[in-house]
């Protein structure tokens, strides 16, 4: 038997947590919907929820769970929390881009930040960037940083070219 994660992300949705849960698991590679709870005709009068309706979508990440709660308008995502996803190769980057970008916010996008059709914001970071990031030499970090800033999608090469004049 599998450990229990001790910590794991609660998204609050209006209604569409089970909708976001089954698209986060077609983007991630190893991922799949756990468990679906629904709510009852208990606690009615609090909820508002009919009787049947999804409640709560457990759901794994490449074996990182979250759970995606139908919480009703009262709150909404925002960008103090986002998600980091670590990219090796220009292509992983593309690809998370392309797929979780895809109905969102373009108004959102900077220095691989983006936030999806369902409000959740994501930061695709290819692993290179922080590496030259953190390099001793402050004027090859710099010239990344202002690289970078430039950026909606991290673009690999140009930043290899800044990190390299």
């Amino acid at each position: 038997m599998q450990p229990i994660q001790k910590i794991t992300p609660c998204l609050w949705f209006d209604d569409q947590a089970e909708q976001a849960a089954k698209f986060y698991t077609e983007v991630f590679k190893n991922s799949r919907i756990k468990k679906i709870s629904r709510y009852g005709k208990e606690g009615y009068e609090i909820h508002h929820r009919p009787e049947g309706s999804v409640m709560t979508v457990e759901f794994e990440l490449d074996g990182q769970t979250f759970t995606a709660l139908n919480g009703g308008p009262i709150f909404k995502l925002n960008e103090a929390i986002s998600f980091q996803v670590d990219c090796a190769t220009q292509e992983e980057v593309d690809y998370y881009w392309e797929k979780l970008s895809e109905g969102g916010d373009e108004k959102a996008q900077q220095c691989g930040w983006l936030k999806d059709k369902y409000g959740l914001s994501w930061q695709i970071v290819p692993r290179v960037l922080v590496e030259m990031l953190n390099d001793p030499d402050a004027k090859k970090s710099q010239r990344v940083m202002a690289a970078l800033l430039k950026m909606k999608k991290i673009e690999i090469e140009t930043l290899k070219r800044a990190y390299a004049a």
